[in-house]
């Protein structure tokens, strides 16, 4: 099995097509505006939601104009910008305006390198990816009862192919200017509707493959949040854990730690969140870095290191050596399902 990492995607144009029509990573990070068409975003408002400069957008497309307008990047001037401001009800005096589809805002994520958000979207991507290439081959039994979430795909899909695609149909053959773009969501929904004809079969394999666990859909959801969701989760296990006074930190500023709380008894608690891809595992470094922020600048009676993957033989060494607990992706599997954390107690 081949790891896709970050840098691969950032260099293949073919990888990134692939998954190019993944664009709920984009919220899954956080909330992308649009313009009053629900279906575009200008180029200020694509750097501010990559929280970079407008000049650093202007310098991508520049450098891969045609890989982006494959994806709906377009340049609008003369009449077709005078359509689509009074389609959209765009107010811009300027003799030319840059829109983006959502597919060519997620392109600019698999493209921007200096940008935290622009990372955060691509771990989401690799992650779908990786969790899609080792899941096992669709094998359907007939003859067993479907379960509820069956029925609700088969009812999804039903919708789709009924309702959904014969109106965009409908819609193209009345469309001008927005033919493309209408065909391009059509092939969407299309993808969307074969995905999800053989989502039960998949969910049913995967149940016969591995038998019955005690924590089942536990990790899924762990799998699926952002960074910060991650560290707003631990911060909840802190909680119910009987910690107080808990505060989460993470992002620029954080002064290394994400996390900070007391437990029942007094102890300060200081935590560190990663939520890496599972085959991405936390080295020996990062676990040295959290060292001596926690026990350095904070003077942590109790330092944690919670990640979604697993650690090291070496990061395990550093961390039993001065008195860090690791809190791998076996034992957070545990602790999110009900089992209190023996540390905080």
């Amino acid at each position: 099995m081949t790891v896709i990492n970050d840098a691969v995607l950032l260099e293949s144009r073919s990888l990134r097509a692939s998954i190019g029509e993944q664009t709920e990573a984009l919220d899954r990070v956080k909330v992308l505006s649009l313009l009053p068409d629900g279906m575009h975003v200008t180029t200020a408002m694509v750097a501010a939601y990559f929280e970079v400069g407008i000049e650093a957008i202007k310098s991508l497309v520049k450098d891969h104009r045609e890989e982006l307008r494959s994806n709906g990047y377009r340049l609008l001037t003369g009449p077709e910008l005078r359509s689509f401001k009074d389609l959209s009800q765009v107010k811009s005096r300027t003799p030319s305006l840059a829109i983006f589809s959502r597919r060519a805002v997620l392109n600019v994520a698999m493209l921007l390198r200096d940008s935290e958000v622009a990372r955060q979207v691509r771990t989401y991507l690799l992650d779908r990816e990786y969790a899609a290439r080792t899941q096992p081959v669709d094998n359907f039994v007939h003859g067993e009862p479907e379960s509820l979430d069956a029925r609700i795909d088969r009812r999804i899909t039903h919708i789709l192919g009924k309702t959904v695609v014969p109106m965009f149909n409908a819609l193209i053959e009345a469309s001008g200017e927005q033919h493309k773009e209408l065909i391009s969501l059509r092939d969407d929904v299309k993808k969307i509707e074969r995905k999800l004809c053989n989502h039960h079969h998949r969910l049913r394999r995967l149940e016969q493959a591995q038998g019955p666990r005690p924590y089942t859909g536990v990790m899924a959801s762990i799998d699926a949040m952002s960074w910060r969701e991650f560290e707003h989760h631990v911060a909840v296990l802190l909680r119910r854990d009987g910690c107080t006074d808990v505060v989460v930190h993470g992002g620029p500023g954080d002064r290394g730690v994400d996390v900070t709380a007391l437990t029942a008894d007094g102890r300060s608690v200081v935590v560190q969140c990663k939520s890496f891809a599972p085959y991405r595992p936390v080295w020996s470094g990062e676990v040295q870095k959290f060292l001596g922020a926690s026990r350095v600048q904070h003077r942590a009676d109790v330092a944690l290191f919670v990640a979604a993957t697993s650690f090291t033989p070496d990061a395990h060494a550093i961390a039993e050596t001065h008195d860090i607990t690791v809190v791998d992706r076996g034992h957070l599997e545990k602790w999110s399902a009900g089992v209190p954390l023996p540390v905080l107690q």
